[in-house]
């Protein structure tokens, strides 16, 4: 198989922040980058009635949500880029990637401007590396702020419709379509520490740094910009964050869509977008395993999931009863395939949800309860 080069729909004019490859055996390796958003929950709320699956009216659907997504732009030295982000409320709340404010640097100016071509300037009100997430806050933010309506990723299914909008290699109010081509895909993004030239033009040393997300795949076309742009269904509900694509990769590091896109799910995104509005950083769910990728036997069949290599004492897995030597195949109603898949599915969950895990153990699968506590670090 050709290995895939997945790309974050990163800045289009700063180029993007990394690249990441998946291997024919579904591992991870070298760097991404991302987009995001989350606003005002009402899953109830439809902003577009006249709508179905079935039938999705795509001009009512731009009519409703392109006013709530906005496009920013990062300047610092006389170099920048640009991306895209979500109108989370009336405060001036703005969800973004936290690789699209913090490329440049702590001096860095940020401007957003909104649908109607008002720019405003922005300072960072929270950011979270470990989900490639942060919130801005606009400067004097006008009365008629239409925040996004926000749905929920968990009602999601393959074959939905849904509509991708940001700011792809500049180009505002850009709008996609497409479907939901999987659930639960996990993706992995990191930067490599090594001396390098930053998309800004400035010699830096860059910090290893890893993000894993259990992922929304979408045939929704992303590209360099969407990043922090906004996902919805055929009712104009958020329902996941553009994050990064797929490529079959290029000499520069940085290619258009080739129809395999990723998106945050929004109940993740909602979640540490809260966080970072009312305390500037996000604590996480935290299982307290160290998994690796294994397999084991279960009758006739070979079992693919995240084995645990150790348990952490006084862990939430320890109070459950996990062991070493543990193949972990299912959290609810998803499946585990590897420790990447384990480490997503956990860090998309609230801290304090009570989690059912489908473990095989002595050639027997069984299932074990967990109520997943917080996380002493950025762990999963």
């Amino acid at each position: 198989m050709t290995a895939v080069a997945v790309l974050t729909a990163a800045l289009a004019s700063g180029g993007t922040w990394g690249v990441m490859s998946l291997t024919d055996d579904g591992t991870t390796a070298a760097s991404s980058t991302s987009a995001s958003t989350s606003g005002d929950s009402a899953a109830s709320v439809v902003p577009v009635s006249s709508a179905s699956k079935t039938n999705p009216d795509w001009n009512a659907v731009t009519a409703a949500v392109t006013p709530s997504v906005v496009s920013i732009t990062v300047s610092a030295g006389g170099s920048g880029g640009e991306g895209s982000g979500v109108v989370l409320d009336k405060e001036g709340h703005v969800l973004t990637n936290h690789h699209v404010v913090s490329g440049a640097g702590d001096d860095a100016t940020i401007t957003v401007t909104l649908s109607d071509g008002k720019t405003y300037r922005a300072s960072i009100a929270g950011e979270d590396a470990s989900t490639d997430l942060a919130v801005l806050t606009l400067e004097d933010p006008p009365d008629d702020l239409q925040p996004i309506t926000v749905g929920s990723s968990s009602g999601l299914q393959v074959g939905d419709p849904v509509m991708a909008v940001g700011n792809p290699l500049g180009l505002s109010g850009t709008v996609t379509t497409g479907i939901v081509s999987a659930l639960d895909r996990p993706v992995t993004t990191s930067s490599t520490e090594s001396e390098q030239q930053d998309p800004f033009g400035q010699q830096q040393q860059q910090q290893s740094s890893q993000v894993v997300t259990s992922a929304i795949q979408t045939s929704a076309a992303v590209n360099p910009g969407n990043s922090g742009g906004a996902l919805v269904d055929a009712a104009g509900r958020l329902v996941g964050i553009n994050s990064s694509i797929a490529s079959l990769g290029s000499s520069s590091g940085q290619s258009g869509s080739i129809g395999i896109g990723f998106a945050i799910p929004v109940d993740e995104a909602q979640w540490i977008a809260e966080q970072l509005i009312e305390d500037g950083q996000a604590e996480h769910a935290f299982l307290g395993v160290t998994p690796s990728d294994g397999t084991a036997e279960l009758g006739s069949a070979t079992r693919s999931g995240a084995q645990i290599r150790s348990v952490s004492d006084g862990s939430p897995a320890e109070a459950a009863g996990l062991q070493e030597g543990d193949l972990v195949v299912g959290v609810d109603d998803s499946t585990v395939t590897s420790a990447e898949s384990l480490v997503g599915i956990i860090h998309s969950h609230r801290i304090g949800t009570k989690v059912s895990l489908a473990v095989v153990r002595d050639g027997e699968e069984q299932t074990i309860e967990a109520t997943l506590g917080t996380a002493p670090t950025s762990q999963g």
